[in-house]
């Protein structure tokens, strides 16, 4: 089992390097940094792991605070890594597309840089400089992490969004970063990863989905781009806009509704019957889009976001049909609850790769 070492666990980056991680199977081991660093646990942590990947860092604060808390911050690691009775084989840095434009944050950042890079020849590791643009991903924070999120939390609460400085971002979503991080993705695949856009785009595009998605249906997420922004933005409207509401219609004939409307993309459909008492799933998708819809008996969908206790349910039933669409980084199941056979549509904007599955197995309930 690959053992990684990371700090910066809690952050928007680290949180989504954790999901990532747990794809890979990994033993993760989470240093605390600053007031809270232990230089014998993180150098245990760092002791003998395959990658040490230093998430944790200041873009907040005073400029004293922002100066010296990221060179503090590598310090630390840096001691432990040097501590280690066996070095780590390789070193990951989160930095910054800022660490050249001469500003205190990406001043601190190049130094940061600069004293793991040392480090890393000392003990004979691999060091790898990720210099990460504009950031965006599911579940980051309005006014804090980046524009995108701010957007897609306004946009989710009927709010109108302008904007005061329209300049060309260049956005890399988290998951790909955290790919890049842990080596999955080598770094010369960056730049193929990153999208420019102006601020205001960003915005149409924001207010496009939120349009189409309004009325249950999925927006074009032909390219990867549009699907990561789309999730994005549907993080920022569950579980409060949940489940989608199907019209059914049924006369003597019996009965019809329709389960989703596409806008652009692949897609794939399934069907299954589950018997009472059973669940399906215990899994979560880091990048997949998927719908379940109940279209005969009585069931309970529950879902947990990553690394919470937290479990939101929904009871679904075939007699009042709504979908229920899949968060990224939620784990989900779905159990029949009733007393006959459950029948249940499962969509998904993915065509199946069993190479690439994009379906990693984790419990709703840690029972």
């Amino acid at each position: 089992m690959t053992r990684i070492a990371i700090t910066g666990s809690n952050g928007f980056l680290g949180w989504h390097l954790r999901s990532a991680l747990v794809e890979q199977g990994a033993d993760v081991s989470r240093v605390d940094m600053g007031a809270a660093f232990n230089l014998t646990a993180a150098t245990a942590a760092v002791d003998g792991a395959d990658r040490v990947i230093h998430v944790a860092g200041i873009n907040r604060g005073s400029d004293d605070e922002v100066a010296d808390g990221n060179v503090l911050f590598a310090t630390q690691l840096a001691e432990a890594i040097r501590s280690a009775a066996s070095a780590p084989r390789s070193i990951a840095f989160a930095n910054s597309t800022q660490a050249t434009n001469g500003s205190i944050y990406g001043e601190s950042k190049s130094r940061a840089s600069q004293v793991l890079a040392d480090a890393a020849a000392a003990v004979g590791a691999k060091f790898d400089d990720v210099l990460l643009p504009n950031l965006f991903g599911e579940h980051g924070r309005p006014f804090y992490n980046a524009v995108t999120s701010t957007f897609s939390h306004l946009i989710a609460n009927g709010e109108t969004p302008s904007v005061e400085n329209d300049k060309t971002l260049t956005l890399l979503h988290v998951q790909n970063a955290a790919d890049l991080l842990s080596g999955v993705t080598p770094i010369a695949d960056q730049a193929g990863l990153e999208m420019d856009i102006a601020v205001s785009e960003l915005l149409q595009k924001l207010v496009a989905i939120s349009a189409v998605y309004s009325r249950g249906e999925i927006p074009d997420v032909a390219n990867n781009f549009d699907r990561d922004l789309f999730n994005t933005y549907r993080s920022f409207t569950f579980p409060t806009q949940a489940p989608v509401k199907l019209t059914r219609h049924a006369d003597s004939r019996g009965s019809f509704f329709e389960i989703i409307r596409t806008h652009g993309g692949t897609g794939q459909s399934s069907f299954s019957t589950t018997e009472p008492g059973i669940s399906r799933g215990d899994h979560f998708h880091r990048r997949k889009v998927e719908r379940f819809t109940v279209l005969s008996g009585t069931a309970t969908i529950a879902l947990r976001r990553m690394f919470t206790d937290d479990v939101i349910e929904f009871e679904v039933t075939g007699d009042a049909p709504a979908a229920v669409d899949m968060p990224t980084m939620w784990s989900h199941n779905i159990t029949n609850t009733g007393p006959e056979t459950l029948y249940t549509s499962f969509w998904t904007n993915d065509i199946f790769n069993p190479a690439f599955p994009d379906t990693i197995a984790e419990a709703v309930r840690h029972d």
